[in-house]
C-alpha cells in the first residue's frame, strides 16, 4: 500500500458517519419509531418556489451548467455585501465577499490562507469537529478553549493559552454544538483579543438566521479596519434548505480573497453555480418564508428545552439555533450510552466525546441533540423515552 499522509491518518474518522453506523442491523418498532437528532442540517427539500425556480434556472439558463467566476457569482457577491452591510450597520464591499462550496470549505479556505503545520489555532471546547479535523489533517494544532457554565469561551483563558504560534482563534455563533448565542461583547472582546496579537478571528455565523435575539448580532464590520483582524463565515445550507448545492460564504479582505482564489481554484475552480443562483434568488424572494422558519425553530428550541429540563439528573448546558447540549446522569460514559439509546430507545444522538479533546471527563457526560427536524410532538416523546433510560441503563 502507498504511503498516507501522516496527518490525514491520525484525524478522527467522521463522527456522524459512526453514528450512522449505528443503525446497521436495527428495526424499529412501529410504536417506538427512529427520532434522529444526529446531524445538524434540514432534511426537507428547498421551499417549492424556489424548487420551481431552480428548475427553470436548470432548463432556461445554459450557464448554470458552466464553469464561473473562482470568487463566485458577481449578482449574488453583491447581493451579500449589501445585506450584510444593512444587517451589521457596517461596510462590506463585493470585493470583500468570496463564494464557497459549502461553509465547511469557507473554514478550510480561510485557515489555510492563516496557519501553516506547525501554527496553532485556539478552538471552544466542546467544538465543532469538522473545524478540529480541518486542524488535524493540516498539521495545525488546536489549543482547547474552555467554556463557562453558560458554555460561552473564556476570553482570560484563552489570552492565557495564547502562544507565539497561534495564528486565530475560531468562534461559532450559536454554537454547534451547544446552541450557545455569544453575546456582542464577548464576540468583539475576542476580536479586540486576536487583534492585539496580530492574529484573526474567524467567526462561523452559520446560525445566525435562527437566534433567540432579534437585534443586530456584533458590531465587528462597523469598525472601518474590521479587514485587518475578522474573517467572516457563512452557510445558505440552513436558510434556504440548500444543502446538497453546497453554497457558502467567505467575507475578508481582498488582498486575503486574492490568496484564497489560489486555493478555490484548485480545488472546485469555482462553486456550484445552480446554489449560487438559489442563493441570490432567495435573498431576493424568501425573506419572510425565512422569518416563518426561525419561528418554527424557536418554537422547537422551546419544545426541546422543556422536554430535557425537566428529566431529573439532567441539565441543559446549552439550547439554541439547531441544537441541546446536555449533560446526563447516567455511569455510563456517552460514547457508550449513545449506542444503546438507538438499540433500546430509538434515538440517535451524538456524544460530548466527539467534541471535545481525548480523555476529557465532562464530555463523557455530555450528549449533543440537534432537533430542527423533528416537530415538537417528536421533542415530547424524545423527553418520554429519556425519562425511562434509568431502566434500560440499569
Amino acid at each position: 500500500m502507498p504511503p498516507l499522509n501522516a496527518f490525514v491518518a491520525r484525524t478522527a474518522p467522521p463522527p456522524v458517519m459512526e453514528a450512522r453506523r449505528w443503525l446497521t442491523g436495527l428495526d424499529f418498532p412501529a410504536h417506538r419509531p427512529l427520532i434522529n437528532l444526529s446531524q445538524a442540517a434540514p432534511v426537507d427539500p428547498p421551499p417549492e418556489a424556489l424548487r420551481e425556480a431552480m428548475a427553470a434556472m436548470i432548463r432556461d439558463e445554459p450557464d448554470t451548467h458552466l464553469y464561473g467566476p473562482v470568487l463566485g457569482h458577481p449578482a449574488l457577491r453583491s447581493e451579500i455585501a449589501w445585506r450584510w452591510s444593512a444587517l451589521y450597520d457596517g461596510e462590506i464591499r463585493p470585493e470583500d465577499v468570496a463564494i464557497t462550496a459549502g461553509c465547511n470549505q469557507a473554514f478550510a479556505t480561510a485557515i489555510m490562507t492563516l496557519a501553516e503545520p506547525g501554527d496553532a489555532v485556539l478552538l471552544p471546547v466542546p467544538w465543532y469537529f469538522n473545524h478540529k479535523m480541518w486542524l488535524d489533517m493540516s498539521g495545525i494544532e488546536a489549543i482547547p478553549l474552555p467554556c463557562d457554565a453558560r458554555m460561552h469561551p473564556d476570553l482570560a483563558a484563552a489570552e492565557a493559552l495564547w502562544t507565539p504560534r497561534t495564528r486565530a482563534v475560531v468562534l461559532v455563533t450559536p454554537n454547534n454544538p451547544t446552541g450557545a448565542e455569544y453575546p456582542s461583547a464577548l464576540i468583539e472582546s475576542f476580536a479586540a483579543l486576536a487583534r492585539s496579537k496580530g492574529a484573526a478571528l474567524v467567526l462561523d455565523e452559520t446560525y445566525r438566521d435562527f437566534r433567540t435575539a432579534p437585534e443586530r448580532p456584533h458590531g465587528l464590520f462597523t469598525d472601518p479596519d474590521w479587514r485587518d483582524t475578522l474573517l467572516h463565515l457563512y452557510s445558505f445550507s440552513k436558510s434556504f434548505r440548500l444543502t446538497g448545492h453546497r453554497t457558502g460564504a467567505l467575507i475578508a479582505a481582498p488582498a486575503r480573497l486574492a490568496e484564497a482564489e489560489k486555493i478555490l481554484d484548485t480545488v472546485t475552480i469555482c462553486p456550484p453555480q445552480l446554489g449560487q443562483k438559489s442563493a441570490l434568488w432567495g435573498l431576493r424572494n424568501l425573506t419572510d418564508w425565512l422569518a416563518s422558519e426561525r419561528t418554527e425553530i424557536l418554537h422547537r428550541r422551546a419544545a426541546a428545552y422543556a422536554a430535557l429540563s425537566s428529566l431529573p439528573g439532567w441539565r441543559v448546558l446549552g439550547c439554541g439555533a439547531y441544537f441541546a447540549y446536555v449533560e446526563h446522569p447516567h455511569p455510563l460514559p456517552s460514547n457508550e450510552l449513545c449506542p444503546l439509546l438507538v438499540r433500546d430507545l430509538s434515538l440517535l444522538t451524538l456524544p460530548g466525546t466527539m467534541f471535545a479533546p481525548e480523555g476529557d471527563g465532562r464530555a463523557k457526560r455530555q450528549l449533543r441533540l440537534a432537533f430542527a427536524n423533528v416537530n415538537s410532538e417528536g421533542l415530547g416523546a424524545l423527553g418520554e423515552r429519556l425519562a425511562g433510560l434509568g431502566e434500560v441503563v440499569g
